[in-house]
This record gives C-alpha cells, structure tokens and sequence, in this order.
C-alpha cells in the first residue's frame, strides 16, 4: 500500500500498519505521533506522512536482520532529532508562545 493511500486509513488501521511493517508497539507509535504534534504538525494527514517517513529513514538506518524497529534507551529521541535534522525540517512549534500539549495530559 502506498504512503498515499495509507494516511487515509481508520486510526486502528494506521496503527496496525505501523505495527506490522516496522514493528512498534502502540506506546511507541503514540510517543512518535505526541513528538510531531508537540512540533507543531497538528494536522493528522500530514503528522502521518512524517510518521511514515521517519519509521522508514529508521528501518533503512538498521542493520539488525530484524522487521522490527529497535531504539534503545533514549535511542528514539536521538533518532527523531537525527531524522529531522538530516531532512532539513524545521519544527513548527518553535515559533508558538503556547505550551505543547503531552500525551500524558488529560484533555478533557
């Protein structure tokens, strides 16, 4: 299935994708979708794009036989950082004078 196709798929849909093709687990896919939110990629569409696009940059970066991602301790941070740096994009949120929302805050 195409990036094109993919991002307009149900959320449990979405999500099972990124399970099965690059192996996260739903916490980690929720703390790689709060990491674009936070930046300011409020928009799902385009949030899913960058989701797709990092776990792949990281698949390519993996020498492990594995399907699945492996990060490490503190290893995703590191990535995501990495991954916006190589690509030359430029966190929205750094113009924002709002507080980023977490995953951990209750919205209610």
């Amino acid at each position: 299935m195409s990036i094109k196709q993919s991002i307009h798929l149900p959320d449990i849909a979405f999500v099972r994708l990124c399970i099965e093709e690059y192996g996260v687990n739903k916490g980690l896919y929720n703390t790689i979708d709060t990491f674009f939110y936070e930046r300011g990629f409020e928009e799902i569409i385009e949030r899913r794009k960058y989701i797709l696009d990092f776990l792949g940059f990281v698949k390519k970066q993996s020498i492990a036989e594995s399907r699945k991602v492996k990060f490490g301790s503190g290893g995703l941070r590191i990535q995501m950082d990495d991954y916006l740096d190589k690509n030359k994009i430029i966190s929205i949120n750094q113009y924002k004078t709002e507080k980023p929302i977490s995953s951990r805050m209750q919205v209610y």
